[in-house]
């Protein structure tokens, strides 16, 4: 049956409620009525609505039922106020986004000033802001479950008293707001579920006043930017403890609520793995052993700093011809662009070095920078050996020991002779030897006899413990340790003649030297284990490194015509299989002060864990060479800029 109104009967009833100063009408309910009646030409059917009882029940009420559980007074419509015109025509004009985020306005809810009985009526049940919850869709089966399972959320409260908690007031709000929202759209309720909004922000905001954080503190103790991953690098990759500084402990005990101070606090522990009193007091007579978690060179230490066990070692052999003259650079030579990475040891060898030796090698640590310190360096004569080693693996080597060899019949004369340096890594044994053997075309049989001398008479090694004296011998230096690496000036030549060696070179510019090679003594006489036994060779596809024309790139064109021959090797050897893995094996054309090319080679290297009962290192370093090294790569960075400036500055601009 309609009404005079034209609305029908069961759209005319309207919700009352008992508060402190009687029932108060909601005039949000009746304005949007009459919204809703206007944008749909009285033509709408409107569903009756109770503020105390969810959106999906009320829709399903039938008029008997509200009369029974409430009190109904008839309520003619009137136009609404101004304001609310002007909001109502906004929500019909505007997008949906634009919408939501006005009807999720904080204001509308909580404003001491609003004077609006539908304001007043919420703020009188909401002392404090309702809580971040969303409506649920309005469907069949959900009014029915609502409306069985609140039998009494219709019923009046007494008065002084706000009906249900403040969650749901603000929810009901919510969802009477979009379902009226839903109609001014056009958008009925019937077959279908709207989208209800959400009435506070989507989160709250922090008390300003319990912020401990402060600039000093941020400033001063921030995580590096390259550790910022450390955490979740180190917990994928070992599976460690989590530090004892947690987010959650310090959030929990209320101490900070600034993401920045807990980074702050945590600084200190994050690198170090955090270590339990209760392992501290325990004893073990396992203590330092190879399965022991507490030594300094085990396997957990290892697996920290080398999680597959391998190092990168870089050893390059340089003929210098004894020239004053050192390259202005030697990036190409020790810091190659071919692998994206440096190397964790730098061993060079350096046969007719150079007057200065400390000059060379304050020229190495300049070009190795400061991640890098001059484990050992020693000579013999003029040949020199220095290995390099990244700053932070100095405490897991033992004390370094060297010994020399002079293959010349007069012993005072020390151009020709054997270097040899070795220590302890972790729980594997190294042992590098640089060598300048006879010269001569047709001397082989001197170049062997330099190799069986030196493998007899290199006393090492002298106080560290063989890692594995089982599969030693007394005659052989090479047999007495797990990794050995020897390079230097060997002199072994190219049987062939000058003609025959240059057509080959010009017919094979693509290095690939296999025709060259056949003619090569060293590897005839390796496959035949007359030297160099249990030792291999990379495969090689650089030119011959001797004998160059000094500062150019033509083989000799003096009146001898020597041959050009590859008298700068690099060979190794290994008590276990595989251990050691050619990477990349080549020369430096690009020095050119000596008739001898550079050679280098790029290896990986299985490290294994060792005890703690060898003399260690402690650390120590040529401190003073570190220093002159770091002063003069400054001191020239700064004067290139300033060469730039200067450049940048003069320069002129012509026009033609």
């Amino acid at each position: 049956m309609s009404t005079p109104n034209g609305f029908p009967q069961h759209s005319r009833a309207c919700v009352s409620e008992s508060m402190e100063g009687g029932a108060v009408q909601d005039l949000q309910v009746k304005k949007a009525g009459k919204i809703a009646k206007k944008e749909a030409g009285g033509n709408v059917a409107l569903p009756a609505v109770s503020v105390g009882t969810p959106l999906s029940g009320t829709l399903k009420l039938l008029p008997e039922e509200l009369k029974a559980n409430m009190k109904i007074k008839s309520i003619t419509p009137r136009p609404p106020r101004k304001p609310r015109l002007e909001r109502a025509a906004s929500l019909d004009e505007k997008s949906w986004r634009r919408w939501r985020r006005f009807r999720t306005s904080q204001e509308s809810l909580t404003d001491p000033n609003d004077t609006s009985s539908s304001n007043g009526s919420l703020q009188e049940a909401s002392p404090s802001p309702p809580n971040r919850s969303r409506a649920s869709p309005c469907h069949p089966c959900c009014q029915q479950n609502s409306s069985h399972s609140s039998p009494d959320a219709s019923e009046a409260s007494p008065v002084g008293k706000s009906r249900g908690g403040t969650s749901d007031l603000g929810k009901r709000a919510s969802e009477i707001s979009s379902a009226f929202g839903g109609l001014l759209r056009g958008k009925p309720f019937v077959g279908g579920k709207p989208r209800l909004s959400q009435i506070m922000p989507a989160r709250p905001l922090p008390p300003m006043e319990l912020n401990v954080a402060s600039h000093t503190l941020r400033t001063a103790n921030r995580i590096d930017s390259d550790c910022l991953d450390y955490r979740h690098y180190s917990q994928h990759k070992f599976g460690r403890v989590s530090s004892s500084l947690s987010d959650t402990r310090l959030h929990g005990n209320g101490m900070v609520y600034d993401n920045c101070s807990t980074d702050s606090m945590k600084s200190t522990f994050s690198l170090l793995t955090p270590i339990r009193a209760k392992d501290v007091r325990s004893r073990s007579y396992l203590e330092g052993s190879l399965m022991a978690s507490g030594a300094l060179l085990g396997a957990e230490e290892l697996s920290r700093y080398f999680p597959d066990r391998n190092i990168g070692i870089f050893v390059a052999t340089w003929n210098m011809q004894g020239q004053k003259e050192l390259p202005v650079n030697l990036d190409d030579f020790l810091l190659p662009t071919d692998p994206d990475y440096a190397q964790d040891m730098y061993v060079i060898g350096v046969q007719e070095g150079c007057p200065d030796r400390r000059e060379w090698e304050i020229r190495l640590q300049e070009t190795l920078g400061p991640h890098y310190v001059l484990l050992y360096s020693a000579a013999h004569g003029v040949l020199y050996m220095s290995v390099f080693i990244r700053r932070d693996l100095i405490w897991f080597c033992s004390e370094v020991e060297y010994a020399t060899v002079t293959t010349r019949i007069v012993s005072q004369i020390k151009t020709k002779g054997a270097l040899g340096i070795c220590f302890t890594f972790f729980g594997t044994s190294f042992l590098f030897i640089t060598s300048h053997f006879t010269s001569g075309d047709n001397k082989v049989n001197e170049r062997k006899l330099d190799y069986n001398k030196t493998i007899q008479a290199l006393t090492l090694p002298k106080n560290v413990p063989d890692t594995n004296p089982y599969r030693s011998s007394s005659s052989d230096v090479t047999t007495r340790f797990d990794e050995v690496f020897w390079f230097g000036d060997f002199n072994f030549r190219l049987n062939k003649d000058r003609e025959t060696v240059d057509s080959i070179l010009n017919q094979n510019p693509d290095m690939d030297m296999s025709k060259l090679l056949v003619y090569d003594q060293l590897t005839s006489e390796m496959s035949r284990g007359s030297i160099f036994k249990g030792f291999q060779e990379a495969d090689i596809h650089f030119r011959p490194s001797y004998k160059f024309d000094i500062g150019k790139d033509s083989y000799d064109t003096t009146s001898k015509q020597r041959t050009p021959s590859y008298t700068d090797r690099v060979v190794f050897r290994s008590r276990y299989k595989d251990d050691i893995q050619a990477i990349k094996y080549s020369s430096c054309p690009v020095i050119k002060t000596s008739d001898h090319r550079p050679v280098f080679a790029l290896f990986r290297v299985k490290v294994r864990p060792g005890r703690d009962n060898i003399p260690l290192a402690a650390g120590q370093f040529d401190r003073e060479l570190y220093l002159l090294g770091i002063k003069r790569r400054i001191t020239r960075e700064l004067q290139k800029r300033r060469e730039q400036k200067d450049q940048k500055a003069s320069s002129i601009c012509s026009i033609s």
